[in-house]
């Protein structure tokens, strides 16, 4: 009986979160093509100041790469009037956290702040805007930081390659086939000029969007945004490179060797398309279908029954221009990668015969309905879907009215885009396995 009140407490708390969930905001564009979106919100008294800049990894130059991750770091360094190593001693004295994170398409950079300090973090994220000091001391520094992290999460970590050794072999042309923390060899290769190049060319108002989020008076909110934001110079005009890729016809096989593993593991991967597409929504529902915890597809049938590995998994890597779909698992003695290959494609082979149960597919919307839920559920969350949804998809209406289209898909096109993007022929395998070399710094 307890369990059922609990239960029942549970689904009547997330029906009223669902019911709440519509985000309401305000869009509009200074005269330097600052796009700028408000979102107030009373429910407690914390403030986010956010911008997002449309540059990545896929922006660099081949022989620079690296460069939009190392900005993440340097442009916390300091400014004409924050001085280095103060940045970070500003947010916390004053009550508040800040972060950034860099991925191919975007770089965003945030604070959150009690709402009393909401002109504080205005007044900071237009000083990085305006303002960066780029020197020689700043550029050094942070170019051990990077190199130590590189070590860290990457060369140093077991399995810690496999995005790069997937990027490399199914992107040819587009600049994803690079990683976004870049070559350190063209990191240090790089002159100051290089840097400040860069700078001036991605970090400004028209190559941006600033979101603020949180208990905010909104009339006082735009005075200041047009008091920090309004006389910064608008930036060149950026027209977006076109990379196109030639359509996967036959099966791509490559191997990596990596110095810190014991158990080679199978990767296959297959590319896929934008994520603003429909089918990329709809293949977000097929990974969850096969590979999402330990109810999933694989999951049960390749670890639970018939143990033959001791962890198998998917991530799903949606980007502007492409995606990647991504497979793994480790095998266990006696089974092989070719044991777990083809357990993957009976299952994958289900999916583009029969249609998925009535039951798994009502599994699948309410997992989605969920994270939908979920992803709103804070004035960060809500803040950085702002942000991207009008930076990379076009259209900030989609925080409200993105779950509709999940709604929309069909059990029968669940079938018929998996028999579209989900064949041997379209993808690669990629045997991970040990090697006895050292590990690279």
């Amino acid at each position: 009986m307890k369990k059922t009140i609990m239960a029942l407490s549970a689904s009547l708390l997330l029906g009223g979160i669902a019911s709440a969930q519509k985000v309401d905001f305000e869009e509009y564009t200074l005269n330097n093509g600052l796009h700028v979106i408000l979102h107030n919100d009373s429910s407690a008294p914390v403030v986010v100041t956010s911008v997002m800049y449309h540059v990545g990894a896929k922006d660099e130059n081949p022989e620079r790469t690296g460069f939009a991750h190392f900005f993440e770091h340097l442009l916390f360094e300091g400014t004409q009037n924050i001085k280095r190593g103060e940045w970070m001693k500003i947010v916390t004295a004053n009550g508040g956290v800040n972060n950034a994170n860099t991925t191919d398409d975007r770089t965003y950079y945030y604070e959150v702040f009690p709402s009393n300090n909401l002109e504080l973090g205005l007044w900071m994220e237009s000083e990085r805007m305006l303002h960066p000091i780029i020197n020689q001391i700043g550029v050094d520094t942070q170019n051990e930081v990077v190199k130590e992290e590189k070590r860290t999460n990457f060369d140093n970590r077991p399995y810690g390659n496999i995005l790069m050794a997937v990027k490399e072999n199914l992107f040819k042309n587009h600049p994803y086939r690079w990683n976004t923390i870049g070559s350190m060899k063209d990191l240090d290769a790089a002159t100051l000029e290089e840097f400040q190049a860069f700078n001036k060319k991605f970090y400004t108002p028209n190559n941006a969007v600033l979101v603020v989020a949180g208990q905010i008076d909104v009339a006082q909110t735009k005075e200041w945004i047009q008091k920090y934001f309004g006389s910064i110079p608008k930036g060149e005009i950026l027209k977006k490179q076109v990379f196109a890729e030639e359509p996967i016809t036959q099966t791509i096989k490559a191997t990596y060797q990596d110095p810190n593993i014991q158990i080679p593991m199978l990767v296959t991967a297959y590319r896929t398309p934008s994520m603003k597409t429909r089918d990329a929504k709809v293949l977000d529902l097929i990974s969850s279908y096969l590979s999402d915890g330990k109810s999933s597809k694989l999951y049960k049938k390749i670890v639970d029954q018939k143990k033959i590995a001791l962890q198998i998994g998917a991530v799903g890597l949606s980007e502007e221009d492409y995606g990647m779909y991504i497979i793994y698992g480790l095998p266990m003695t006696p089974a092989t990668s070719s044991d777990l290959l083809k357990e993957i494609d009976e299952e994958v082979v289900k999916i583009q015969t029969n249609l998925i149960s009535e039951k798994d597919f009502q599994k699948l919307q309410n997992t989605f309905e969920n994270q939908f839920v979920n992803a709103n559920a804070n004035v960060e969350g809500i803040a950085e879907n702002l942000a991207t949804y009008h930076l990379l998809y076009g259209d900030v209406k989609l925080i409200n009215n993105q779950i509709d289209l999940y709604h929309s898909i069909t059990r029968e096109e669940i079938r018929e885009v998996a028999k579209k993007y989900l064949n041997p022929n379209q993808r690669l395998i990629l045997d991970y396995v040990p090697s006895t070399e050292q590990a690279q710094n």
